[in-house]
């Protein structure tokens, strides 16, 4: 294998990974996003609630004295390399190219999702966790939304993450999926996208981590995209070079990124039994 390769090459293997990894992280466009960030941390600004206040004639304006609060993100650096002899002197074999790069992508994807379930973990709710036993149901997901609403979030741009077991829970529930009661054909697509006002989110068992789970008990989480922040210092972006110690092209997707909840307000954990 020769050492040299085209930068038509390099750089059409860059778009790949790139073009994948838009589609295989599913939680990437579930919060608010701060690109182009420098150094390892970056703070969120958090503006609290406003009150009216009443104003008499010729009285000077009250202040509301809005809280500011600045709400700091640590940002860490994340690779995802592989050794490859793919690529040759005159040409690349280009579905061998296709399937790294959907590698690559995915494990980048992956761990940027993780990142913002492990900070939603690593937060403090306002809304006490709903659940702590049966199944994922009707009751759970309607307490989330009304306990969300009641701390005034808006209804858009609401999402909740659930594992496997919790959508078959949920499809095996004559409630959701009869088409007398609900609109959306859950079976005849064997999967749920938007339901009670939430964008669902299914992630599968991940070696990252995924969803915590705590021995029959499995965290769910839904939010709203204000309320969960990830700061990208370098969004994933790729190298490919030539290591002549291996004689062999180093491929590696690169990510410096993190994650913190912004506002407690907006998150609530569901914590179902996956054994029921």
């Amino acid at each position: 294998m020769s050492k040299f390769l085209s930068a038509v090459a390099s750089k059409q293997f860059d778009s790949d990974v790139k073009q994948a990894y838009q589609t295989v992280g599913l939680l990437r466009m579930c919060t608010t996003r701060r690109t182009g960030v420098i150094g390892d941390t970056y703070n969120f600004r958090k503006i609290g609630k406003g009150l009216a206040n009443q104003k008499s004639t010729s009285d000077e304006v009250t202040p509301m004295d809005v809280e500011h609060e600045l709400i700091p993100c640590t940002l860490t650096n994340w690779n995802a390399p592989e050794y490859t002899d793919i690529f040759d002197q005159k040409d690349v074999n280009f579905d061998e190219k296709m399937e790294l790069a959907k590698v690559i992508a995915g494990a980048i994807g992956r761990r940027e999702d993780q990142l913002a379930i492990d900070a939603m973990e690593a937060s403090t709710p306002t809304i006490p966790t709903v659940g702590g036993s049966g199944a994922m149901d009707i009751p759970k997901i309607a307490k989330a939304a009304a306990a969300l609403t009641d701390q005034g979030v808006p209804m858009g741009d609401r999402y909740i993450a659930i594992s496997a077991v919790a959508l078959e829970q949920i499809l095996n529930d004559p409630t959701i999926t009869n088409q007398d009661y609900n609109t959306v054909r859950l079976l005849m697509a064997g999967t749920i996208n938007s339901f009670m006002g939430f964008e669902w989110k299914i992630i599968e068992s991940r070696e990252e981590g995924g969803l915590a789970k705590n021995g029959p008990i499995r965290n769910c989480w839904a939010w709203h995209r204000d309320s969960l922040g990830v700061a990208v210092g370098m969004d994933m972006t790729t190298r490919v070079d030539w290591v002549p110690e291996r004689t062999s092209w180093l491929c590696n997707g690169m990510l410096k990124a993190g994650a913190v909840v912004r506002d407690n307000d907006g998150l609530v954990k569901i914590e179902i039994d996956e054994t029921v």
